[in-house]
């Protein structure tokens, strides 16, 4: 369901239901998370890239495993679960990847907006049918707005169509677009070059960007000057060397 292997100090997930074209089962949630907590607790992992296998990223949610219509505590148990794990992996001190090909869609839509960086080939679709069969694409109008422009949020949310690659980075959905079949590579390159950041100071970015106001760049800062991160930093530039951060 969710396959996690590391190489090189990043980490490399992999929604894994390929004969189901990767639909999302209610299950998922639970292991993101637990997967989250332990990449968060490992010092040897400082990058993540999250794909999918077989021939897409995902088609969403398992509609075939959503809770009873009449079970109103476990259709909120459901979502609560869900919107939890997508807020605890953005939260993750760790830089992540997006690498999407094929269909993107509903949820698996969720997870790249969760995401730091989007890469996508020239094969991904991006859609949020959520109100074609009667529900609200909650997180896309949450968080949406910070990624895309309101003319392209009211489209996808509105519509359900879907918008290919380049459209999709046009919009602010995707930073990059790369020819088919060439995202996982793409995603290795950026996630090498985001895990060889200094730890501590990778995590102060993420926390600050949750946080997004001067004040708390400003103590932030502030502390980092004091890191051993820090000093091992300057005398690498100082010494014309490659940084050895420890992460303190």
């Amino acid at each position: 369901m969710l396959a996690r292997e590391v190489r090189d100090g990043v980490a490399w997930l992999r929604i894994d239901r390929p004969e189901r074209r990767n639909a999302i089962p209610a299950a998922f949630w639970g292991l993101l998370r637990e997967t989250s907590a332990e990449l968060a607790a490992d010092e040897e992992v400082r990058a993540v890239v999250l794909h999918g296998a077989g021939d897409c990223f995902s088609v969403g949610a398992d509609i075939t495993d959503f809770p009873d219509a009449a079970d109103v505590d476990a259709r909120a148990r459901f979502l609560t679960e869900a919107t939890t794990a997508l807020e605890e992996l953005v939260a993750l001190p760790l830089p992540t990847v997006a690498a999407v090909h094929g269909h993107c869609i509903g949820g698996g839509l969720e997870l790249t907006l969760a995401c730091d960086i989007v890469v996508a080939d020239a094969t991904a679709r991006f859609s949020a049918p959520e109100a074609r069969v009667g529900l609200v694409p909650g997180v896309l109008l949450a968080w949406g707005r910070e990624r895309i422009g309101d003319h392209w949020l009211r489209y996808l949310a509105l519509s359900g169509e879907p918008i290919d690659a380049e459209e999709a980075r046009l919009a602010g959905l995707v930073n990059f677009v790369v020819p088919a079949g060439e995202h996982l590579e793409r995603a290795a390159e950026l996630a090498a070059k985001l895990a060889a950041g200094a730890p501590l100071a990778v995590a102060t970015v993420k926390s600050a960007l949750a946080r997004a106001d001067l004040g708390s760049a400003v103590e932030s800062g502030v502390l980092l000057q004091g890191s051993e991160d820090f000093a091992e930093g300057s005398a690498a530039f100082r010494e014309r060397r490659p940084p050895r951060f420890s992460g303190r």
